[in-house]
């Protein structure tokens, strides 16, 4: 099955609405899913639940729908580098779930297990505990954390073959599987397609199970977040 889209815009043309909880991979700036978050932001569609780990910065990555005011709640784990993303939040304009980031991976990955929730021992007796289900195990407390199922997963990639075999690139991998993983509906942008039956099975990151619509975007931009280099 031939799982490849034209464009960015087509392959989320009629995926997308308002309302949804949209998951998105990414760390940072690293491995985000560049043409598909534009796509977003132009289709217009807002009131949305985001989950990724963080909003991208001021004017890239989600930060572009949080300048459009699309974003209704974020689920992440941190929002250190968007001033934006900032002001909405203290100014009471944008709901906010912190979630740390472990906690944040395992519920997407629970999600794209079927597993409907799980007990961790991160956030007991915190902010983030409150008004859940605490329980005891082996003499320690856990929280009750539910899982993640986005309505439509936004994943960056840098192979993908026709089918939605997926191999991703160092420290883009990041949230990327996990958030495919999770998504009742998974849109990959990738470097690189290949026809199904050249990627060595043994090298195949994530199976085409959970991919249904691949997007090619030859040359991203790839902006680095916090540049540090060397004295001369």
């Amino acid at each position: 099955m031939d799982k490849v889209y034209q464009s960015a815009s087509l392959a989320l043309k009629d995926i997308v609405a308002d309302g949804q909880m949209i998951g998105v991979g990414g760390f940072g700036l690293c491995g985000i899913p560049e043409a598909l978050i534009a796509a977003l932001r132009d289709s217009g569609v807002k009131n949305l639940t985001c989950v990724s780990n963080n909003a991208g910065v001021d004017g890239f990555g989600l930060g572009q729908l949080l300048t459009t005011r699309q974003i209704r709640k974020m689920i992440a784990s941190y929002v250190g580098e968007n001033k934006e993303f900032e002001r909405q939040y203290l100014a009471g304009e944008l709901e906010v779930e912190f979630t740390p980031q472990g906690t944040l991976a395992e519920k997407l990955r629970a999600g794209g297990a079927g597993i409907p929730a799980f007990f961790t021992r991160t956030g007991v007796g915190t902010l983030i505990a409150e008004g859940k289900e605490i329980r005891e195990f082996d003499g320690h407390n856990y929280v009750m954390e539910r899982s993640l199922v986005p309505d439509v997963s936004l994943v960056k990639a840098y192979i993908a073959d026709r089918s939605g075999n997926l191999v991703f690139r160092k420290t883009a991998r990041n949230f990327n599987p996990n958030v495919a993983m999770a998504g009742k509906i998974t849109v990959v942008e990738v470097e690189k397609i290949v026809e199904t039956g050249e990627l060595d099975p043994d090298q195949v990151h994530l199976p085409g199970i959970y991919v249904h619509r691949i997007v090619l975007n030859e040359n991203p931009e790839k902006r680095i977040e916090q540049r540090t280099v060397r004295q001369a």
